[in-house]
């Protein structure tokens, strides 16, 4: 299982890419989107 931080990372990761001019299309930013929204959760259920 990863640590805390190594989600953290992901997490900041992903929302770096979300946020960059390259990720204009909608499909790609919805995508993101979901990844961010899950690996919150996960946050949110390990380790608050």
């Amino acid at each position: 299982m990863r640590t805390e931080e190594e989600i953290r990372e992901q997490y900041e990761f992903l929302a770096e890419q979300l946020e960059s001019e390259e990720m204009r299309h909608q499909g790609v930013r919805e995508m993101f989107t979901y990844y961010k929204r899950a690996l919150g959760w996960v946050l949110e259920e390990e380790y608050i």
